[in-house]
Parts: C-alpha cells; sequence; structure tokens
C-alpha cells in the first residue's frame, strides 16, 4: 500500500488477526522493528490502566528503534509516550466505534446464551443506556425474538424509544422494575443499580456490565470488558486493519 510498512507493537489475539488482515490486503508487516517502518500497529485501546501496554511489549524499547515520523495507530494514544509522534486514533474514528458497538452487542449476546437455559425467544431483556453499544444491544436482542425493555436517561431517548417500540424505563429510577427481567444488560458508565436494589432481581437473572464504569453493585454482576478483542478477535482484528487502512487513505494520502 504505497511503501507502506507495518508493525505490530507485541501479540494480542486481536492485534495478530490485525497482521493477518493487512498481509492478506496486500500490505508489508515487518516481524522486527526498524527505520523502515512507517506504522506502529497497537490495541485498541492500547494501554493498561497503568500505562503498559496492552500486549506486553516495551513502548519505548520498541519507539527507540522506529523513526522519529512513524505514525502509531490504536486507541485512546493520549499517551506521555507518545507526544511526539504522529498519531491515528481509532477511538476517535466515529465508524469504527459504530462497528465496534456492534462486535461488542454480539459478543455479549453470545456469552448471556451461555449462561441462559432457555433461548432469547419470548425472554423478558432489560437494556440500560441508550449509546452506540445499547442501540445495537437492543436491535439484536430484538431480532432475536427477546421482549425488550430499553432504560434511558433522558425523556428525549425515552419518546424516541416509545416510538421505535420499545418497552421504556426511566433509567433514573429503576429498583421496583427489576424483578421481571430473565437478563439485564448495563452500557451506561454510572452506578444506577446499587447494591441494596439487586434484591428486586430474579434469583435467576443474568446481570452484564458493558459500561467502562459500574453500573450495577452485586457479586454475580458479569464485568465484561474489552469484549470484541476477548470473544471475537477476528472480527475485532479485521475491524483495526479496515480502519487503519482507511484512515491512512484518508488523511496521509
Amino acid at each position: 500500500m504505497n511503501g507502506q510498512i507495518f508493525y505490530s507493537a507485541g501479540h494480542t489475539a486481536a492485534l495478530d488477526h490485525t497482521v493477518t488482515a493487512l498481509r492478506c490486503k496486500g500490505c508489508t508487516v515487518a516481524a522486527s522493528p526498524s527505520r523502515e517502518i512507517t506504522h506502529l500497529l497497537l490495541d485498541a485501546p492500547a494501554f493498561t490502566p497503568d500505562g503498559k501496554l496492552k500486549s506486553g511489549a516495551d513502548l519505548s524499547q520498541i519507539l527507540s528503534a522506529l523513526p522519529q515520523d512513524v505514525t502509531v495507530c490504536g486507541g485512546n494514544l493520549q499517551h506521555p509516550g507518545l507526544a511526539d509522534y504522529k498519531t491515528l486514533d481509532l477511538l476517535q474514528d466515529p465508524l469504527y466505534l459504530a462497528e465496534n458497538a456492534r462486535i461488542t452487542a454480539h459478543c455479549a449476546v453470545k456469552l448471556a446464551m451461555n449462561r441462559l437455559p432457555v433461548t432469547l425467544w419470548g425472554c423478558h431483556a432489560l437494556v440500560i443506556g441508550w449509546g452506540r453499544i445499547g442501540k445495537c444491544l437492543a436491535q439484536l436482542l430484538k431480532a432475536m425474538g427477546a421482549i425488550v425493555t430499553v432504560a434511558a436517561r433522558q425523556e428525549s431517548q425515552r419518546a424516541m424509544l416509545l416510538a421505535l417500540g420499545y418497552d421504556v424505563l426511566d433509567a433514573n429510577d429503576l429498583t421496583y422494575s427489576l424483578q421481571r427481567f430473565r437478563i439485564i444488560f448495563n452500557t451506561a458508565p454510572v452506578l444506577l443499580i446499587p447494591q441494596e436494589a439487586m434484591e428486586y432481581c430474579r434469583a435467576d437473572c443474568i446481570k452484564m456490565d458493558l459500561a467502562s464504569l459500574p453500573g450495577m453493585e452485586a457479586d454475580d454482576v458479569i464485568w465484561a470488558r474489552g469484549l470484541p478483542g476477548k470473544e471475537a478477535p477476528e472480527s475485532s482484528g479485521e475491524l483495526i486493519a479496515r480502519t487503519v487502512l482507511r484512515l491512512i487513505a484518508g488523511k496521509e494520502n
């Protein structure tokens, strides 16, 4: 691709599939860092909360072997070690975020079905939050025959949800409505169901939190983070590869 040479910083399942996808598209991916590299591939997101690369590689060591004008590709690249480098941040790209939300929704439903002794057909499901993942989840669950209720905090969102044919709840006041749901997905990064409210849930309720900050408090909540890379690494890697090539074509050529 116009002389671009990629190097992957370490190994995660998603990054390995990204490399495979790039090679399938005719791109050159080097086996080791060198001054010939034009683009460094990181994960999306790239860093753990303590600032280390998720892939386990040493960022400073890799950068020291690369040219100063290398472009770093990945997610959440606001890291002091990258302050002097050009970056392509996937998590700032609306199309990547939308497609990643779709993959996340499929992974969440897959995890839930593995734990449910019933099918989703006729199953009462609550989706909390009406952002990208919430929209994808509600649509997918409804298509699979679940009876879907969506909880949103904004009145304008609840009005639109009613117009779209969903059952609706006010996310600010959920406690006494929880008992009818067999599965609850939270996508809102704010605590909406504290520990004391969990006693109103069914004993067999599956509770899954997909938000960046906990929205439910209970020992049996499945706190699911980074699902695309864990549960669908090939889909995640293919998406990263497509996005990187699109951003390069749009922003560098």
